[in-house]
């Protein structure tokens, strides 16, 4: 966990949040700003700053974050389709230094994004 962070905290229970999904390694929770119907955020426990850092280690994490998708997916009816996103840097738009994905759907997307 790294102390200043601030999904570390979500994802040990330090800072409330609506979880919608949690297994050992994961949690989800809704985004704080929705782009869409349904905006999740699928996050690893472990402190991962982005995906840059994803190690040989966390080959079964990046399993579980795949099964959490599949089950919210399903939970929210996202059988028409759904967008899963990672930002890696600030210039791609990360504003959280803690590996997460987002999770659209509810709406047609369009392309290219932002």
């Amino acid at each position: 966990m790294a102390p200043d962070c601030i999904f570390c905290k979500i994802a040990a229970k330090e800072v409330a949040s609506d979880i919608v999904y949690e297994s050992d390694q994961v949690v989800a929770f809704p985004d704080i700003n929705p782009q869409a119907p349904v905006h999740l955020l699928v996050i690893p426990k472990k402190h991962i700053a982005n995906i840059g850092e994803i190690g040989s280690e966390d080959q079964d994490l990046l399993y579980q974050i795949g099964e959490a998708v599949k089950k919210l997916a399903e939970q929210y009816q996202l059988e028409d389709g759904y967008r899963l996103v990672t930002n890696c840097g600030t210039a791609a738009g990360q504003t959280v230094n803690h590996l997460h994905f987002h999770l659209l759907g509810g709406r047609n997307l369009t392309w290219p994004p932002g």
